[in-house]
């Protein structure tokens, strides 16, 4: 990744518009940044959620609040807990996420 020709600035996420995304069961909240090709999000999954696809975009994704369950398309499994991240190329593994108890992540991509 290369971050270019973006002058320093702050965000408060509190100001930014949310937008609500269905998964298979629960909601996706998320508050998007765009700069250049880099997007940057705040993303709250409600207690419930199961993503309605597989993704293959790629991201680092940070877990701030709750317990993300993310699996791979191959059947690999992993937990997020607050403070911990991932990482995965565009194209490389797809990956969806679920969470039972609700979940808050800081992703770019």
């Amino acid at each position: 990744m290369k971050i270019s020709n973006i002058p320093f600035g702050t965000t408060d996420w509190t100001e930014v518009e949310r937008t609500e995304h269905a998964g298979d069961t629960g909601m996706a909240y998320w508050r998007t940044r765009q700069f250049g090709d880099l997007r940057v999000r705040m993303v709250e999954y409600t207690a419930g959620y199961l993503a309605d696809h597989w993704c293959s975009k790629g991201h680092i994704l940070f877990c701030l609040e709750g317990e993300l369950h993310t699996e791979l398309e191959d059947g690999r499994q992993f937990v997020l807990t607050p403070g911990m991240s991932y990482q995965v190329a565009d194209q490389a593994e797809p990956h969806r996420s679920s969470t039972a108890t609700g979940a808050k992540l800081f992703i770019v991509d």
